[in-house]
């Protein structure tokens, strides 16, 4: 099949728009203040390339950088770690404010908690989250990896002390399942972004945890004196786009909103393809989805981020693998003074997939759909660093998944 970029631009109703409470400010505020009780905290940086910006002929770009977050190189901590104290709040019938982090780890507290085990899918950075946040709660893991999946991955979850396989011949949806099959019998505590009926509380609190980013990124907008125009957005099942989109839809509301754009591979692009049906109901990519965006190789949105995605999003696409490639090697060979960024490959999925966009004469159209010109100010989220490091390598030193479009530059003037 050709590699190919398609788009649907959303079709809504303005006056039937899903409700933002659960992801507004207020509860993005108290996510942030808990990811802030851990030692290990830091705000992780938004590193502005204004030659890029330059090149790509718009105003500006900016890039967080989710690699450094609490040394794990990748966000996906934020969503686990929220759910799991919240879990932990709701079971012992206290306020998670009452519980940041050093009062989790107290002995009183792990005396009236007793000893839970954690369980959950993964392609890596989702796993690894919660199987950290598992060691430091001094508590215990378990963490089912689709066939496929990294090695390295694998083995940093194991250096957690959880306990990790890759199940063979099980893409990630259907590790899912298995995960679920064994907490319902062993008593484990799931804790997953993927929802469903009857399983809908934690997927919610992950979106929550996901909002500390956006929060961030806001603040650190503002303290540049910049208002983004333009989001663009990666997503598997779609729980940290929903937790990013409902915390901007909510922070500019009506015409003062960001357009926000959704980037799936093409191969895992099942809100892509709920968008494009546009039926009321959810649909499902089926398969092995072999896409090198590992954390994004989903064929289930999630249930309960889906309303906020459908109301909000104002673009779905769809794209292939060799932009996630280009992504990486943009953003580790930075031009003059712009920083570098080390991104894998479900991180620069957006940047890959934007920068052809505005370069490639053929896809002047989805260009113009997206509204992108010379006033554009985009932000973008590296969601992980080198967490396959391997792949890496291969990708941008090797040039691997390297598309055969040609490009124009333009001369760097600023």
């Amino acid at each position: 099949m050709k590699e190919s970029f398609n788009i649907v631009l959303n079709e809504r109703n303005l006056e039937d728009l899903a409700d933002l409470s659960f992801i507004n400010e207020e509860e993005s505020s108290k996510a942030q203040k808990f990811h802030a009780s851990f030692p290990q905290y830091s705000v992780t940086p938004l590193k502005r390339l204004n030659n890029l910006a330059d090149l790509f002929g718009v105003e500006d770009i900016f890039v967080k950088d989710e690699s450094l977050r609490f040394g794990l190189n990748a966000f996906k901590v934020l969503g686990g770690s929220y759910a799991m104290a919240k879990y932990i709040a709701q079971k012992l019938d206290m306020d998670l404010e009452d519980l940041p982090y050093e009062k989790l780890i107290s002995p009183e507290i792990k005396e009236k908690l007793g000893k839970v085990t954690f369980i959950t899918a993964t392609d890596g950075n989702h796993g690894r989250g919660v199987a950290w946040t598992s060691q430091q709660l001094e508590q215990d893991c378990v963490v089912l990896m689709p066939d496929g999946s990294a090695l390295e991955r694998r083995d940093n979850i194991r250096k957690t002390g959880a306990k990790c396989d890759i199940m063979d011949g099980l893409n990630y949806d259907a590790c899912v399942r298995l995960a679920n099959k064994y907490a319902e019998e062993k008593g484990y505590i799931m804790v997953q972004d993927t929802a469903w009926e009857g399983y809908e509380e934690i997927p919610t609190w992950i979106i929550q945890g996901y909002s500390t980013l956006a929060k961030e990124a806001s603040d650190q907008l503002k303290e540049a004196g910049k208002k983004p125009t333009h989001i663009f957005l990666q997503a598997g099942v779609g729980s940290f786009a929903t937790g990013v989109t409902g915390f901007f839809s909510d922070e500019y509301k009506g015409s003062e909103k960001p357009f926000i754009g959704l980037i799936e591979p093409e191969k895992a692009n099942c809100n892509y393809l709920t968008a494009k049906i546009n039926d009321g109901k959810i649909h499902n990519v089926e398969g092995e989805m072999n896409t090198i965006m590992a954390g994004l190789a989903c064929g289930e949105p999630v249930t309960v981020g889906y309303p906020i995605l459908k109301s909000y999003v104002d673009a779905f696409l769809s794209v292939p693998d060799s932009s996630a490639a280009r992504g990486m090697r943009i953003l580790g060979n930075p031009i003059g003074e712009d920083e570098r960024v080390i991104s894998g490959e479900s991180g620069a999925a957006t940047v890959g997939a934007v920068s052809e966009i505005l370069q490639r004469e053929d896809l002047k159209d989805i260009k113009e759909k997206l509204k992108l010109d010379e006033n554009s100010v985009i932000l973008f989220i590296s969601t992980e660093g080198d967490t396959d490091f391997e792949h890496y390598r291969k990708v941008v030193w090797d040039g691997y998944y390297t598309n055969d479009e040609k490009f124009e530059y333009k001369k760097i003037i600023r």
